[in-house]
């Protein structure tokens, strides 16, 4: 006897909810548990002063700024590469083996471990091209770690445009590299500008590439030095830059610090927020510049 399809769609519907909801229940358990450990240590001290290696009390201050710095640098250097190798994939890149490895490279290297990304840029960066434990050996490993995901997920915002806009342009006239600059990119600027900061979260928290390369210290900074060749200066690249994330896992593991565990948790809450922060803000510009370009 055939069951009934109604209630068979019913039990399959009821089951998918199941699920969806036990994943969203562990998920906002998590979080809530982290905040609820960690917003009870937020203070403007906490967020801005030195942190301290043997003595309670310290703050977060250097490791946020670093945190913030390497991000920044990253993303310098990471877009214009992925914005390139996308714009060749998507729009000049012929339909052949040599356009097919490169795409299996790239589904490949996005799935690499943060770990074994890090090792590669201790190897090359920190010895090989001798940079050291440095801010700018961290936000190379950082690159390599994050254009593989970028480059894909702007070469998909640019194949979602209709092919009728790129022959609208051509109509009129454009060479293809107007096409491309004057139509595609600004039609697909939300699904970019969404992927930017979608990858920003990743490097924000990421932490196993950074052991390795840019260093677990963060010498003590002098924010009125604007020298970049000195080793107290915040812009210099070259000094050693514990972030936040780096930070959370060198205070898990050594276990010297009197007050690790509440210190711990005030910047794992903040790194969540921030990473929460940048996801929000992704959907929130991206649904924003949609609708401002689909009325217009």
């Amino acid at each position: 006897m055939n069951p009934n399809p109604k209630k068979v769609d019913k039990f399959m519907v009821g089951l998918i909810y199941l699920f969806s909801g036990t994943i969203i229940l562990i998920l906002a358990s998590l979080l809530l548990f982290i905040l609820w450990r960690g917003l009870p240590q937020f203070s403007w001290e906490f967020l801005t002063a030195p942190a301290k290696s043997f003595q309670v009390g310290g703050g977060i201050g250097i490791q946020l700024f670093n945190s913030f710095y390497l991000l920044v640098l990253t993303l310098l250097i990471s877009t214009p590469l992925a914005l390139g190798a996308a714009i060749y994939l998507s729009e000049y890149a012929p339909q052949n083996w040599f356009t097919d490895i490169i795409r299996t490279a790239i589904e490949v290297l996005s799935s690499l471990p943060s770990v074994v990304v890090g090792l590669f840029g201790f190897l090359i960066f920190v010895i090989q091209y001798g940079f050291g434990f440095s801010i700018l050996s961290g936000a190379l490993s950082l690159t390599i770690f994050n254009l593989p995901l970028l480059t894909r997920t702007i070469e998909d915002s640019l194949r979602a445009i209709p092919s009728s806009q790129r022959e609208a342009g051509l109509a009129l006239g454009l060479s293809r590299w107007e096409t491309v600059t004057l139509i595609i990119l600004p039609a697909a600027l939300p699904g970019i500008l969404t992927g930017m900061i979608l990858a920003a979260g990743r490097i924000f928290g990421e932490a196993a590439a950074l052991i390795y390369t840019a260093g677990q210290s963060a010498p003590a900074l002098d924010f009125t030095n604007w020298n970049p060749q000195s080793i107290t200066s915040p812009l210099n690249i070259f000094r050693p830059a514990e972030t936040l994330a780096v930070h959370i896992w060198k205070i898990n593991s050594e276990g010297v610090k009197p007050d690790g565990a509440e210190v711990s948790a005030g910047a794992s809450a903040v790194l969540v927020l921030a990473v929460l922060i940048f996801n929000l803000t992704a959907r929130s510009l991206g649904r924003r510049l949609q609708k401002k370009a689909t009325s217009a």
